[in-house]
C-alpha cells in the first residue's frame, strides 16, 4: 500500500493521465478529477459510507441549495464549492476553502501558478500563444459547476483508472492505489534539448567497465577566473538559502559597454547558456540618466565579469521602490518567468524586444543541416509564397517591393524559414553568422542591413588576394 493519505501536489503528468485527450481541451475535467482524489484520499476527506453513490458525494461536498437534478447549477450560494474557480481548487491549500478565501490569499500561490504555466507550455498543452486561454480557464471556469451526469461520469472514470472499485450499490475506495506518474524530480533541467536528460540517464554509468557517454561544452571563462566563478556560485547559493533573500548591489564589468557599473538587483537564478554561466537578475539596468525614472528589467550577468556582490537590506534607500513593492506583494521574479520568455522567442537576451525573422537557405545546405533540426519552437519552414506575404505585411511598401524584386532572382529551390527572435541578441547573431554564406537574412530590415555591412567589410579583407 503506497500511503493512507493522498498528498500529491498538482503536476502535469498526472493530469495528462487522468483525462482522455489533450489538456488544452480537458483541463477543467483533469483538475476536477485531481480534486476528487484529494476528496477521496487526501487529508480533508469527504464523509462517505464504505459503499457510496454519487448522491452521497453530492450531499457531502455541496451545500443544501445545490441542485439535485441534471441541469447545470446556476449561481445559488457563494459558499457552495461548485462556485469555486479552477485556480482556487488547484492552488488553495485548504481544499474546503471558498472562492472568497482564495481571492484573499491568491498572492501566496502566484509562483506556483507560474510554474504550472511553464510546465504546461513545456508539454505543448498551452504554448505561450495560448497564455490568455489558460488564464481564462484557470480564473473563470468552475469545474464543479456542471451537471449531475458529468460528475457521476467522473466516478466511472476513476473506476476505469483503478482509483475506485465498482460495488453492487455504488463505489468503494481501493486499498492499493494504481500506478500513476510521479512528480518530476528536482534535477538539472536541459532547457534547450530535453532529450539530453534521458540520454544522460541511460548512459551516464559505465557499461562493461568503460565510460561510453561524454558531454563536451564550450566554456569561455578564462582559467584565471575559475576561482572567482566558484566563489560567486557559493555566495549566491548561501544567499538563496535564506528565508527571505534580499537584493544585492552588483559591481559588473560590461564587455559590450566597455565600462564598469553598479546596479541594485534581485538575484533570481544561474543559467549556463552556450559558453558560460550567467546570473539572471531583475532590477536596475545600466545607462539611465540622473533624475530619470527607474525602469526595472531583467539582465544577464556573466559570473566571471562580476567584480563584487553586496547583499543589502530590503529597507535600504538604494532598493528601487518597485522592487520593494513586489517583495511586499509576494510577486518577486521567479526563474520560470525566464523559461517562458525564452520559449516565446529565440535568444537568451529574453528582455530584448521580439521581432519577426525571415531567412533563406540554399537548398543543399537546408537539406544537410537545417531541415529536421531543432533551433527554436518558433523556427519553422515556410513556403516561398508565405515568405512573400510576410514581407508584404512587415515592410514598408517601397522596402517590400525592393525585397520581392531581389528574391525573384534567387534560386527556385531555396528554403525559407521564419522565427521570432530577440532583437540584438548576440547568440542569435553568432548563429546566423556561422551559417554564412549559405544564408540570406530577409527580415527584419535592420538586421539585413547590419549583415550587409558586415559582409561588405569582410569582403575588403580578401579583396587584394583574389
Amino acid at each position: 500500500m503506497l500511503s493512507s493519505v493522498w498528498s500529491e501536489s498538482i503536476y502535469v503528468p498526472l493530469l495528462q493521465q487522468l483525462v482522455r485527450g489533450p489538456l488544452k481541451q480537458n483541463l477543467p475535467q483533469a483538475g476536477r478529477l485531481w480534486v476528487w482524489l484529494q476528496l477521496l484520499y487526501g487529508e480533508q476527506l469527504l464523509s462517505l459510507p464504505r459503499t457510496f453513490t454519487y448522491a452521497d458525494c453530492r450531499e457531502a461536498l455541496f451545500t443544501s441549495t445545490h441542485p439535485r437534478g441534471d441541469r447545470t447549477p446556476a449561481k445559488h450560494d457563494a459558499q457552495c464549492p461548485c462556485q469555486k474557480s479552477l485556480v482556487a481548487w488547484l492552488f488553495l491549500p485548504q481544499m474546503n476553502g471558498t472562492q472568497k478565501q482564495w481571492l484573499a490569499h491568491k498572492h501566496q500561490a502566484q509562483q506556483e501558478i507560474e510554474k504550472f504555466r511553464v510546465d504546461l507550455a513545456k508539454v505543448g498543452a498551452f504554448p505561450n500563444s495560448s497564455a490568455s486561454l489558460l488564464a481564462s480557464l484557470l480564473h473563470e471556469s468552475r469545474p464543479f459547476e456542471v451537471s449531475r451526469r458529468t460528475l457521476a461520469s467522473d466516478l466511472k472514470r476513476l473506476c476505469e483508472l483503478g482509483w475506485l472499485q465498482q460495488a453492487s450499490e455504488g463505489y468503494q475506495k481501493v486499498a492499493d492505489w494504481p500506478d500513476y506518474p510521479s512528480a518530476p524530480a528536482n534535477e538539472l533541467t536541459f532547457l534547450v534539448q530535453p532529450d539530453l536528460a534521458g540520454i544522460a540517464e541511460n548512459l551516464a554509468q559505465e557499461i562493461g567497465g568503460q565510460q561510453r557517454f561524454f558531454v563536451h561544452t564550450d566554456y569561455v571563462v578564462p582559467q584565471d577566473s575559475h576561482d572567482r566563478v566558484e566563489d560567486w556560485q557559493d555566495e549566491l547559493r548561501s544567499h538563496w538559502q535564506q528565508s527571505s533573500p534580499s537584493p544585492i548591489q552588483l559591481t559588473y564589468w560590461s564587455a559590450s559597454r566597455l565600462e564598469r557599473y553598479e546596479v541594485v538587483v534581485y538575484p533570481v537564478c544561474i543559467y549556463y547558456y552556450r559558453r558560460g554561466p550567467y546570473l539572471c537578475a531583475w532590477g536596475q539596468v545600466p545607462g539611465q540618466m540622473p533624475g530619470q525614472s527607474e525602469n526595472l528589467d531583467w539582465r544577464n550577468y556573466r559570473l566571471d565579469r562580476i567584480e563584487a556582490i553586496a547583499p543589502i537590506s530590503w529597507q535600504a534607500a538604494a532598493v528601487p521602490a518597485e522592487l520593494k513593492q513586489r517583495q511586499i506583494a509576494h510577486t518577486l521574479p521567479h526563474p520560470d518567468e525566464i523559461a517562458l520568455r525564452m520559449a516565446e522567442a529565440w535568444g537568451f537576451d529574453y528582455y530584448q524586444p521580439v521581432k519577426q525573422m525571415l531567412v533563406r537557405f540554399d537548398a543543399e545546405w537546408d537539406r544537410r543541416y537545417i531541415r529536421n533540426s531543432l533551433r527554436h519552437l518558433t523556427f519553422e519552414r515556410v513556403s516561398q509564397q508565405q515568405g512573400r506575404s510576410l514581407i508584404q505585411t512587415t515592410l514598408a511598401p517601397d522596402q517590400a517591393a525592393q525585397m520581392l524584386a531581389a528574391l525573384a532572382t534567387r534560386p527556385e529551390h531555396s528554403a525559407y524559414y521564419k522565427a521570432l527572435y530577440r532583437h540584438n541578441d548576440p547568440n542569435v547573431r553568432q548563429r546566423l553568422r556561422a551559417w554564412r554564406p549559405h544564408i540570406e537574412v530577409i527580415l527584419p530590415w535592420s538586421l539585413r542591413q547590419r549583415f550587409a555591412r558586415e559582409v561588405a567589410e569582410e569582403q575588403q579583407f580578401y579583396q587584394s588576394l583574389t
